[in-house]
């Protein structure tokens, strides 16, 4: 369509901006031109194509255009990636009398996040003509004038630019006037008729000229304007300035009422011919006259009005003089007035995109977002500067004039920081310098980086046997560091084979609460440690875990009662015994054992007495089951004599088992050599089974006095300390006694324990004295 319309010179055009465009892309932006007035869907350029972006990635990149200009001028095509003419595009509604007109496009793309800067040409068309502001020109002339006099006409205007605003003019044939016209770079270019031959007022009074304005565009456009002179008589003198040209600059805060210049014209008439009243041109436009005043008589032009460097930074003024001749008489010249910008605007910052949140494990220069600043002001008043925030793990990167983006620049830890607040500062370099800030909020979004922690690497736990099925024996907990799920913390077993059993028949524990429960009553006589880790693991991806070993210890009840060895059926020995022993003598020994533990398995044996018999000549050893002799044995003891121990032991409440020893006596020469007891041990020197026993009783009075003190000493500092709660609440060591008898259980660092589950049995639990170690060993022994 535009080939067809524009000719082979268009086409050219359009195919030397599409090279230059696609040259461009690999240098961060493309450049394209287009033709104002160019029609709805004109094509522009294969704006993905030239990016190197897939027609297949547009819309799941989210591929967008953004504008600073309005942003309805150009779109893009998803389907095949071409920028075209969305809208009517007017140059000189869009950059007025630049001569520079583009349309400047951000082209914004996610994952990853990617923004390409596309400037788009307006190419000036042909398509305003010139314009005179009226339809005709009144000049009077004295018929007095000299040749080669000047006299000032107005000229047209171009709303174009370039070649199409290049104005030339040209005046119809005439014997008296030439056309004169003065360009500058900096001015428009001024047009005089310069006197050729004299006028004559009584011959030609009137003359009419046509002058005609042609631009340089292609087609020319034209306008022309009617010249209707008039030749006067007499005042023949016109003001004249001092120069034709005044240049004055102001700061663009100048205040109102300043003035801005005081015009001189001197004319060399007098009377009222000599007196001149000044004015503005017919050709200053209403924008000059608000924002400046001129005095009839004196001249001085003053400010009224604001100004700003950012919106006019010249203003072209045409003074007029005329005189109060008849006719009057007149002159032009020119007053050029330069703002000058003063740092009055401060930076703007604009964030275009944001990538929030950002993963705590995102690698160094990810992309978080993309901001854009600018300063309306000029010069070193309009040079921007960004910088961030100190003491953040981030850093802004320039990716293009005045567009920055901000990137990872250290390694995050949402555990030790969740979010920063970013505060990006623009500073101009002004004096004094003037900011801006925008704050942007950064979330840090977890990671599942961190395995449950349990406070101490073991537990001990104490537990007494027969407990009921499913009680509540300790609690583990673990703390995660992360976050939502992951550090949702669940626990499991630790499988493994205890014996001949899996370990899930003993315990149990709960996947949530952290709780262990004792599936089955255990059985000190059987297993009196049960060791095992329990895993705690969060629910990330990938799961991360660790493990805690828990040792219970199963405490002791008095559940077996002594058991006698050595005993024939009937539970019935006989002894036979001389009657010329002496007192001391052992007759027997009695042998017994306790499968219990500690003071559930210490025995003590006892003699009962027999009902309404005297004194019995024989006595039993109280911890040693010795059967002898308490004197000497004579006539008037009977033959036989029935013994019954009484064996027990020292637990809560004390189980017994009894056996029955009859006693023969016989002469001397009837007692047996060897004794074939069946409940007579090795018989010792009587001395060191008394020594025994003596040492014995020593170290457990000894021990049982430690403990009472230990005991005494731990409830004075329970009751000073300020109690705590939770299982999962790391302290210091103590010890817990379960009950009144002496079971303890040993927790904080270490070593930890909780026991639940039923009610205290009486008796001794736990960790036993010393003391009954020993005997038991001795007593196995």
């Amino acid at each position: 369509m535009l080939f067809a319309r524009k000719g082979g010179l268009t086409a050219w055009r359009l195919l030397l901006s599409l090279l230059l465009g696609a040259w461009e892309a690999g240098s961060g932006q493309l450049h394209y031109s287009v033709p104002e007035e160019a029609k709805h869907g004109t094509f522009v350029g294969r704006i993905a194509q030239d990016l190197g972006l897939e027609l297949a990635e547009l819309v799941p990149r989210l591929f967008r255009v953004a504008s600073k200009e309005r942003g309805d001028l150009l779109g893009v095509n998803l389907q095949n990636g071409i920028l075209f003419v969305n809208s009517r595009i007017d140059r000189e509604e869009l950059c007025g009398r630049s001569a520079e007109c583009s349309i400047h496009l951000e082209v914004i793309v996610d994952r990853p996040l990617q923004i390409f800067h596309v400037e788009v040409k307006v190419e000036d068309i042909n398509d305003n003509p010139p314009v005179f502001r009226g339809r005709q020109q009144r000049i009077f002339i004295p018929e007095n004038r000299q040749l080669d006099s000047r006299f000032p006409i107005e000229g047209a205007v171009d709303a174009d630019t370039g070649a199409n605003a290049l104005l030339t003019y040209t005046l119809s044939p005439s014997d008296y006037f030439s056309l004169d016209v003065q360009a500058s770079d900096e001015l428009s270019k001024s047009l005089s008729l310069e006197l050729r031959k004299s006028l004559d007022r009584e011959v030609t009074p009137e003359l009419h000229l046509l002058l005609t304005a042609t631009d340089g565009g292609k087609p020319e456009l034209e306008d022309t304007v009617q010249l209707l002179i008039s030749v006067l008589d007499v005042n023949d003198n016109a003001p004249v300035f001092s120069q034709a040209l005044y240049r004055v600059h102001l700061l663009e805060t100048t205040a109102n009422g300043t003035l801005v210049i005081r015009l001189n014209a001197s004319d060399g008439d007098r009377g009222v011919n000599g007196e001149v009243v000044f004015s503005f041109g017919n050709d200053v436009s209403p924008k000059i006259q608000e924002k400046f005043k001129i005095d009839l008589s004196s001249g001085e032009i003053r400010l009224i009005g604001t100004l700003d460097y950012e919106e006019t930074k010249s203003y072209e003024i045409q003074i007029k003089a005329v005189d109060k001749g008849s006719p009057p008489m007149s002159n032009h010249c020119k007053v050029l007035v330069k703002v000058l910008d003063v740092n009055d605007n401060a930076p703007e910052v604009v964030i275009t995109s944001l990538s929030l949140p950002i993963r705590e494990d995102a690698p160094f220069s990810t992309v978080i977002g993309l901001f854009v600043v600018s300063d309306l002001d000029s010069g070193v008043n309009g040079e921007v500067t960004c910088t961030l925030t100190p003491h953040t793990p981030f850093k802004l990167v320039s990716s293009f004039k005045n567009y920055y983006s901000l990137v990872l620049d250290s390694a995050l830890d949402r555990e030790s920081t969740s979010d920063y607040e970013v505060v990006v500062t623009a500073r101009d370099r002004g004096s004094p310098s003037l900011w801006a800030t925008a704050t942007v909020s950064v979330e840090v979004a977890d990671v599942n980086d961190n395995a449950p922690v349990f406070a101490q690497p073991e537990y001990t736990v104490f537990v007494k046997e027969n407990n009921p099925p499913g009680s509540h024996i300790f609690t583990v907990c673990a703390r995660d560091a992360d976050a939502q799920e992951n550090a949702l913390v669940s626990y499991s077993l630790v499988e493994r084979r205890v014996g001949e059993r899996a370990l899930s028949s003993y315990v149990s524990v709960h996947a949530e609460s952290g709780k262990v429960f004792a599936l089955q009553p255990l059985d000190r006589e059987e297993l009196e440690l049960l060791q095992f880790q329990v895993s705690a693991r969060d629910s990330g991806v990938p799961a991360l875990g660790s493990n805690v070993t828990l040792q219970v210890f199963v405490l002791d009840e008095n559940d077996n009662a002594p058991l006698l060895l050595g005993l024939p059926t009937g539970g019935i020995v006989s002894e036979l015994l001389s009657r010329s022993v002496g007192a001391g003598h052992v007759v027997a020994k009695v042998r017994a054992v306790d499968a219990d533990s500690g003071y559930n398995a210490w025995l003590s044996y006892e003699l009962q007495p027999a009902a309404g018999s005297a004194r019995s000549p024989f006595r039993v050893g109280l911890y040693t089951g010795e059967i002898s002799t308490t004197r000497a044995l004579d006539e008037a003891d009977a033959p036989r004599h029935r013994l019954l121990i009484l064996v027990k032991d020292h637990g809560e409440p004390a189980l017994t088992a009894t056996a029955t020893v009859l006693v023969s006596l016989v002469e001397s020469g009837q007692a047996p050599k060897a004794s074939s007891r069946a409940l007579v041990g090795d018989s010792g020197p009587e001395v060191t089974l008394v020594d025994v026993n003596v040492y014995l009783i020593i170290a457990i009075c000894a021990v049982s006095s430690l403990l009472v003190l230990t005991l005494l000493l731990y409830t004075a500092l329970r009751c000073s300390a300020v109690p705590t709660e939770g299982v999962c609440r790391p302290g210091k060591p103590s010890l817990v006694c379960l009950s009144t008898v002496g079971s303890c259980l040993l927790s904080g660092e270490g070593a930890e324990g909780v026991l639940r589950g039923g009610p205290a049995q009486d008796g001794p639990h736990g960790l036993q004295p010393g003391p009954f170690s020993m005997f038991e060993h001795i007593r196995k022994k």
